[in-house]
C-alpha cells in the first residue's frame, strides 16, 4: 500500500467515524454528544440506551458494512471485467437477488431470514447464470459479461414487476418497500450476517489482488506470468457475488454505490489498479453519507436510501457517459 493509499484510508475512516457519531445523534429524538457518550460508557438512561444500541447503531453499522460489501464487489466486477460499468447493480446480480425476496415475499409471506437467505440464493443463482452464458469458449470476456448481465438483468426486473402486480396487495407492499432499499429498522441480525461474510470473503480477495491487478494487463500475459486466470476469475467472482448478495439481502437493493466506489478510490488513490480496501472504504462513507442525507432533509416524508443513491448514481452516470467519448 502506498504512502497516498494509507491517507486515503485513514481519512476515509475517520470521515465514518464523524458521520457513524452524528447519525447515532439524530432522528425523532435528538441526543446530545453526553447522551450518546454516556451509552458506550454504560452511564446513560435506560431510554438513551434503547435507542442508541437497539434502533440507531444497527442501522449506522448495517450503512457502513453494506456499502463496504458493495464498494468491494463493485472494484472486483470492474477489475475482473476491465469495465466501468462492471458493477452487481448494472450486470444483473442485485436484481438476481431482489427476484429471490420477492418470490419469498410474494409467493410464500416469507419472514425476514427466510427473505434474507431466498436473496443470497437469488443473487447466487443469477451469477452462475450470467456466468455460463458469458462464457465464449471456455473464456469469459469482460464486455460479454456486462452485455449478459444486462440482458438477464432486464428479464429478472419484467418478472419481479409480474410478480408484485400479480401477487396479493399486502405482500406487493412489503416487497415494494424492500425494493426501496433502506438501512431503517435494521436489526444485530443484519449487521451479524453482512459482517460475517466480509470476515470469510474478504481475506480471500486480499489474497488474490496481486493476480487480479496482473489480470488487467490481458489474459495471456498473466497466464504466462504464472496467474490462473480461470481459476482466480471463478473465485474472486463468486466473493464478489456473494458479497453483493447479502448486502442486499441485507438492505435491499443499493444502487450505483458498487459502481461509485471504486472509481472514486481510484481516483482519490491514484493507483494503476483498483484498490480493492479503499473500494470498500468509499462505499461505506458514500452509503452512511446517503443515509444521513435521508435523515436531514428537509422534506417531511420519509426518502429510502435506495432511492438517494439512484439519485446520486444516476448523475454521475451521466456524468461518465458525457466525459467518456469510447461511450
Amino acid at each position: 500500500m502506498s504512502q497516498r493509499t494509507g491517507w486515503v484510508c485513514l481519512t476515509l475512516v475517520v470521515l465514518l467515524c464523524l458521520g457513524g457519531f452524528y447519525a447515532l445523534m439524530i432522528g425523532r429524538f435528538m441526543l446530545p454528544v453526553e447522551s450518546v457518550l454516556r451509552v458506550f460508557m454504560g452511564e446513560a438512561s435506560p431510554m438513551a440506551k434503547k435507542i442508541v444500541t437497539m434502533i440507531r447503531l444497527p442501522r449506522v453499522l448495517t450503512a457502513i458494512l453494506v456499502g463496504f460489501a458493495l464498494g468491494v464487489s463493485g472494484a472486483i466486477f470492474q477489475s475482473v471485467s476491465k469495465n466501468v460499468l462492471g458493477s452487481p447493480d448494472v450486470i444483473g446480480f442485485t436484481t438476481g437477488a431482489a427476484s429471490g425476496a420477492i418470490i419469498q415475499i410474494i409467493l410464500f409471506n416469507g419472514n425476514p431470514v427466510a427473505i434474507v437467505f431466498s436473496a443470497m440464493a437469488g443473487g447466487l443463482v443469477t451469477a452462475l447464470l450470467v456466468y455460463y452464458l458469458a462464457r465464449h469458449y471456455g473464456v469469459v470476456k469482460g464486455n460479454r459479461l456486462v452485455l449478459m448481465g444486462i440482458g438477464v438483468g432486464a428479464i429478472l426486473s419484467a418478472l419481479n414487476t409480474l410478480l408484485l402486480v400479480k401477487g396479493d396487495i399486502d405482500n406487493a407492499i412489503t416487497a415494494t418497500l424492500w425494493l426501496a432499499g433502506t438501512t431503517q429498522g435494521r436489526n444485530w441480525y443484519h449487521v451479524a450476517s453482512v459482517t460475517f461474510s466480509i470476515l470469510v470473503l474478504f481475506p480471500v480477495i486480499m489474497v488474490n489482488t496481486r493476480a487480479i491487478n496482473i489480470m488487467s494487463m490481458g489474459d495471456d500475459i498473466s497466464s504466462q506470468l504464472g496467474v490462473r486466470v480461470e481459476q482466480t476469475r471463478r473465485m474472486v467472482t463468486f466473493c464478489a457475488v456473494t458479497l453483493a448478495a447479502v448486502a442486499t439481502s441485507a438492505a435491499g437493493p443499493i444502487a450505483f454505490i458498487a459502481l461509485i466506489a471504486p472509481q472514486l478510490a481510484l481516483r482519490l488513490t491514484k493507483t494503476s489498479g483498483i484498490p480493492v480496501f479503499s473500494a470498500g472504504l468509499a462505499g461505506s462513507c458514500l452509503l452512511l453519507g446517503a443515509d444521513l442525507i435521508t435523515q436531514i432533509q428537509p422534506l417531511t416524508l420519509t426518502i429510502p436510501v435506495g432511492l438517494m443513491t439512484g439519485i446520486i448514481g444516476g448523475v454521475y452516470l451521466l456524468i461518465l457517459l458525457l466525459r467518456t467519448p469510447s461511450f
